[in-house]
């Protein structure tokens, strides 16, 4: 019985995602993906790495890479405020920070609430979407964790 439940849990779990805000839209990643969301802190800054790498935080002993997703995405800056934290999440088997501009909500979204992610002409990269969730009326952009960064950007910030 125990089995069964733990199962249902974990299928409830993977339904779950943790909505934030960039500027006036909504994004949302895995539950499952997510470790603990902190309050933005300043980083040790790091030389000659991409401008949204904004350095590295102890994190109890453990040295973690923080980028800004707003400046990941090309969107306009903006100062950070007392909603701004910092996501600690696994990406591509890698602890690793995102900043970002809030944190909403946790969400449940089932199979037929997320509509595959659009397609624009090439040279428009769209992979680290997942999906499209629907949830009262609005979009929440679903991003795939594993995908943030290109395999570049990864070892990039293995090297850090």
């Amino acid at each position: 019985m125990a089995r069964a439940v733990n199962t249902e849990t974990a299928k409830n779990l993977s339904n779950q995602f943790v909505t934030f805000q960039l500027g006036s839209e909504t994004y949302g990643i895995p539950i499952l993906k997510l470790n603990e969301i902190i309050a933005y802190q300043n980083c040790t800054q790091i030389p000659n790495v991409p401008k949204f790498i904004k350095g590295v935080l102890n994190l109890r002993g453990v040295v973690v890479p923080v980028f800004d997703l707003r400046e990941r995405f090309g969107m306009e800056t903006k100062e950070y405020d007392q909603f701004t934290v910092i996501m600690v999440l696994d990406v591509s088997g890698r602890t690793m920070g995102l900043v970002v501009d809030a944190v909403s909500d946790v969400v449940t979204l089932h199979d037929d609430d997320i509509k595959p992610r659009p397609h624009f002409s090439t040279g428009i990269s769209t992979e680290f979407i997942k999906g499209m969730g629907i949830k009262d009326g609005s979009f929440i952009i679903i991003l795939d964790t594993d995908r943030l960064l290109s395999d570049e950007e990864l070892n990039m910030v293995d090297g850090v």
